[in-house]
C-alpha cells in the first residue's frame, strides 16, 4: 500500500539559511512560489522539500504515498481502527502539498503523517542548485526520514501493525534502533529509542559518489556544520556524512546504498553497530561517542566489512 516517502515539511523561520543549506549544499532546486511556504525539488515531482516561514524549527509533516487510491480508504480504515483519528483533507491542502488526494493523522509520538496519491509530476527539467548528477528517487522515493522516541514499542507496532512497513533490522546496542522499508531501498523510515522526541534526520542519496564528497568539503568551510564525519553505515551500507540543519536536526547526505528484494527479505537483529567505519558523532560528548567509536573498532578488528555489491570496479581493484 504505502509505497515511498513522497515529501516532508519543516516547519522554521529560518527560510534564507534552508534556502542556502538546501539549496547550495544538497543540491536541491530551490522554488520561488510566493507566501509562506518555501519548496525544493530533487527531481521530476512538484516538490520533496517544504519550509513553512514559522517558528518551530522542527518536523511538520512525513508525506507517504500510496501505490492505489483505494488504498487510502484501506488505511484510513485500519488506522480509525486503532484508535487514530483519520481527516480528509480538502482540496486547498491537497493543491498546497502537489497531490491528487489526502488524508492525514497522528503517529503515537504526535508525529503528522499525510497519505497521499499521485504526487504531481512536471515537465520542466530538474534545474540543481549545484552541479550534480542528481538524487536516488523514482521508486524509491525522497529517501528516509529518521525519528527520535523516548519509548520505542508503541511507534514499532503503529508503523508495522497499522500502516504497514516491514521492518528490515533492529539493533539495541548501544541505543535502540529499528529500521522499516516501504520498497527496495533498504530503509525509508527508522526510529532512535534515544529517550528523547523530535526529528532526528532525513537522509538524501546522490547518483555520484563525487557529488557527495564534493558536499562533505562545502559542509565543512563552515564550522561546527558536520555533525557526523563521512562513514560508512553497516546495515544499508550507505557511505554518507551528516550535516547540522539549520532547524538543529541533522540531514544525512549518502551515496551507494543497499538495494533489497522485499518479497524476500527476513527482518534480523544487528549487533556490530551502525557504521563500519566513521562517523564520528562529534555533537556528542566525549563518553558518548566512546561507545559508538568501540563498536567501530571491533568491527575493524574482527576484519567485518561489506560484501561488494556496488558495480564499481575502481573502490576495489587497481586501474588497468
Amino acid at each position: 500500500m504505502i509505497t515511498a516517502l513522497s515529501y516532508l515539511g519543516v516547519r522554521s523561520d529560518k527560510t534564507d539559511d534552508w534556502r542556502a543549506f538546501a539549496g547550495l549544499n544538497l543540491g536541491m532546486q530551490v522554488l520561488d512560489r510566493g507566501g509562506k511556504n518555501t519548496a525544493f525539488r530533487m527531481d521530476n515531482q512538484a516538490q520533496r522539500l517544504i519550509v513553512s516561514d514559522e517558528p518551530g524549527d522542527t518536523l511538520a509533516y512525513l508525506g507517504w504515498e500510496v501505490a492505489q487510491k483505494e488504498d487510502m480508504d484501506i488505511l484510513a480504515a485500519k488506522l480509525e481502527a486503532a484508535g487514530h483519528k483519520v481527516v480528509q483533507a480538502n482540496k486547498a491542502l491537497a493543491n498546497r502539498r502537489y497531490v491528487e488526494d489526502l488524508i492525514y493523522c497522528h503517529d503515537p509520538a504526535g508525529n503528522r503523517i499525510e497519505i497521499v496519491w499521485n504526487p504531481v509530476k512536471v515537465a520542466d527539467p530538474f534545474v540543481p542548485g549545484r552541479p550534480i548528477d542528481g538524487f536516488k528517487t523514482g521508486p524509491y522515493g525522497m529517501g528516509h526520514a529518521v525519528l527520535h522516541v523516548s519509548n520505542p514499542e508503541p511507534l514499532v507496532d503503529f508503523y508495522r501493525n497499522v500502516l504497514g512497513f516491514h521492518l528490515s533490522d533492529y539493533g539495541l546496542k548501544p541505543v535502540p534502533l529499528y529500521f522499516f522499508h516501504v520498497n527496495g531501498r533498504h530503509h525509508s523510515f527508522a526510529i532512535v529509542g534515544s529517550g528523547k522526541a523530535g526529528f532526528h534526520h532525513f537522509m538524501v542519496e546522490y547518483e555520484n559518489l563525487d557529488d557527495l564528497g564534493q558536499g562533505y568539503d562545502l559542509a565543512q568551510l563552515k564550522e561546527g556544520n558536520i555533525a557526523y564525519t563521512l562513514g560508512r553505515h553497516t546495515n544499508d551500507y550507505m557511505t554518507s556524512f551528516y550535516a547540522n540543519t539549520p532547524s538543529g536536526f541533522f540531514v544525512e547526505s549518502g551515496w551507494g546504498g543497499r538495494v533489497i528484494e522485499p518479497s524476500t527479505w527476513t527482518p534480523h537483529e544487528t549487533n556490530v553497530g551502525p557504521s563500519f567505519w566513521g562517523h564520528e558523532r562529534l555533537y556528542l560528548d566525549e563518553d558518548e561517542r566512546a561507545k559508538f567509536r568501540e563498536m567501530r573498532l571491533d568491527i575493524a578488528s574482527k576484519g567485518i566489512k561489506a560484501p561488494h555489491l556496488i558495480n564499481c570496479p575502481w573502490l576495489y581493484s587497481q586501474y588497468t
